[in-house]
């Protein structure tokens, strides 16, 4: 697990049906209860408290992959949508589920897969310096294909990235709206509101 960098292995048996799986916490867990008193409080900085005291002693001797798994595996499927393998996560407390296809593991997504696949869907932001008044001409273009925006009662100047809007507003929410449209236009690192309501 240290040498691949991942938190958890599913474990399985001949012909890849899923047993269990073993987790960083499970091996914690594992050192934890085989550990002298003085390393304890260190320990319950990594891991859940509230085990059975029974099942813990067992586990402060284990030297079988078996002994230290959780037996119970959420799984999921290749046609599971992202947004149910999600709430899986959320409301079970875990972070990684395997796939399943015809009862064999293909494959195991976890917190960090999704996140790569969230920032995948993200807009790319660009990196490179933006003059202001290029800032300003983008600005005054998304504001501009906003339907409930008053266009010709708004304007901006733009200096060192810094936007000041100003203009009129007929509805206060308008304000708060205006100032996120801003604050997205690629290059601006901070928005005055200098905007009148009426």
């Amino acid at each position: 697990m240290i040498q691949h960098r991942i938190s958890g292995v599913p474990v399985v048996i001949t012909g890849g049906t899923v047993v269990g799986i073993v987790t960083e916490g499970d091996l914690l867990r594992c050192a934890e209860f085989g550990a002298g008193e003085s390393h304890k409080r260190w320990f319950e900085l990594f891991i859940a408290r509230g085990r059975r005291p029974r099942q813990d002693r067992e586990r402060s001797h284990a030297f079988h992959v078996r002994e230290v798994m959780t037996g119970k595996v959420v799984c999921v499927s290749p046609d599971t949508p992202l947004a149910e393998a999600v709430a899986l996560m959320e409301s079970r407390l875990i972070k990684r589920l395997p796939v399943l296809r015809d009862g064999r593991l293909v494959g195991i997504v976890s917190r960090a897969d999704l996140l790569r696949a969230l920032t995948e869907l993200l807009p790319k932001i660009s990196t490179a310096a933006v003059s202001d008044s290029d800032i300003r001409k983008r600005l005054l273009a998304e504001i501009a294909k906003q339907p409930w925006a008053a266009r010709t009662k708004i304007d901006a100047t733009v200096e060192d990235g810094t936007v000041e809007l100003r203009g009129v507003i007929f509805d206060a929410s308008d304000r708060e709206a205006l100032r996120l449209v801003a604050e997205n236009v690629p290059g601006v690192k901070r928005v005055r509101d200098d905007l009148v309501w009426i």
